[in-house]
């Protein structure tokens, strides 16, 4: 069984909990952070609305039914989806932002489909 963190999230006042394989969420915390610095930059009209990753840990019990548990990857895909839309109007690089989103998603993706391989 793999090894893995939590990254709890906060948007507005919704919290979000997304389960890491452990040697990626410090990578999911820094790129939020970062996409947190750098949101504001952006003109378009389509900026996503991000939650501000608040916390990690290594276990984590949910008590309320409704809360949610995501995974990593369903997170990066969706994160990536919404930054994909954006259609930015001046010369900010969102390419750049949009290549640390992906570089992480290729390497979740590489590591479900490792461990599904180890299951088998």
């Amino acid at each position: 069984m793999p090894k893995m963190r939590y990254v709890i999230l906060q948007q507005h006042q919704e919290l979000q909990f997304v389960e890491m394989p452990e040697e990626y969420a410090y990578q999911l915390s820094a790129l939020n952070l970062r996409l947190n610095k750098e949101i504001d930059k952006l003109t378009a009209d389509n900026v996503p609305d991000l939650p501000l990753a608040i916390a990690e840990c290594d276990s984590l019990d949910l008590l309320r039914e409704d809360y949610s548990l995501e995974s990593g990857l369903d997170y990066i895909n969706r994160l990536e989806q919404a930054f994909a839309s954006v259609q930015e109007q001046k010369n900010y690089p969102l390419i750049s932002l949009l290549t640390e989103i992906r570089a992480l998603q290729a390497q979740l993706e590489q590591w479900y489909e490792e461990e599904a391989e180890s299951i088998l």
